[in-house]
């Protein structure tokens, strides 16, 4: 399979470090990067061909991966339009919704719609995928192996549910590195040292994701687990309750998924 990235950005290095480390063959991926510096790295880091435009050897890949912001996927993909017959699309952009996609293309219709996230920089990411009904089983299939070179993979039944998604995995890492960050605050204001509170703060949520991820019970109960009545679990949960964290919380990722469907409405404008 022959791979074309347009982008040669963080996401894009990921993927192809994974399909390379999954068997890909360097000589199989081009990638086409307009910054000097971050083709040269990217050429350097995989052995792969890098060139600063589309050429015969990107118009010739089998699968095209939009890897770049989306504030400038318009200008990216418009020396692709016309060219893409029977060439299997996937972007990775957040916002970017398919119809516009499409038309920017010149009415390009096999396309697929990916939301990978930032521990795809690790291998160990989760990403949303999104096929319209026209997507063949086998081109659902390329999807999952590209995305799934770096992590998890889920299908949504519905374009729109990929803001929900952005709010909750793309934008997630975000939450959960503050979470880290204020943990590691409070045990400072309590009078640990700054370096073992970071530690401490650190190896608590990854362990307890671990956890999460091997134990067969849900998160409440692990959590309901850890509650003794009248402990000192439950009287940092009962402040939670009181200022209606969980609310808030919810209150925030709506916020976030509003904010992705407005964006898609901005960028897609004429």
């Amino acid at each position: 399979m022959k791979i074309a990235f347009i982008g040669g950005g963080n996401m894009a290095s990921a993927l192809i470090g994974g399909l390379i480390a999954n068997g890909t063959r360097p000589a199989a991926i081009r990638v086409v990067e307009p910054v000097l510096a971050a083709r040269r790295r990217v050429a350097a880091k995989y052995k792969v061909r890098a060139s600063a435009a589309p050429d015969a050897r990107v118009l010739a890949a089998e699968t095209i991966v939009l890897a770049v912001k989306p504030q400038d996927m318009r200008t990216a993909v418009a020396p692709l339009a016309g060219k893409l017959a029977g060439k299997l699309v996937i972007s990775v952009a957040a916002g970017i919704r398919l119809k516009d996609l499409s038309r920017w293309l010149g009415g390009h219709a096999k396309l697929i719609r990916c939301m990978p996230n930032t521990p795809a920089l690790i291998g160990a990411g989760i990403a949303g995928l999104y096929a319209p009904s026209g997507a063949s089983a086998a081109e659902k299939r390329r999807a999952e192996r590209i995305l799934g070179a770096v992590g998890k993979v889920v299908w949504v039944k519905d374009e729109r549910l990929l803001d929900p998604v952005t709010a909750v995995s793309a934008s997630g890492p975000a939450y959960v590195f503050w979470f880290i960050e204020q943990l590691a605050k409070s045990a400072e204001g309590l009078g640990i040292a700054p370096e073992v509170a970071a530690k401490l703060a650190l190896e608590t949520v990854l362990g307890s994701a671990q956890l999460a991820a091997r134990s067969k019970e849900p998160p409440g109960v692990l959590r309901e687990r850890v509650t003794s009545k009248g402990g000192t679990t439950a009287a940092a949960l009962a402040v939670f309750e009181e200022m209606r964290l969980a609310e808030h919380f919810r209150r925030a990722i709506e916020a976030a998924s509003r904010r992705g469907a407005e964006l898609g409405e901005l960028l897609g404008r004429d």
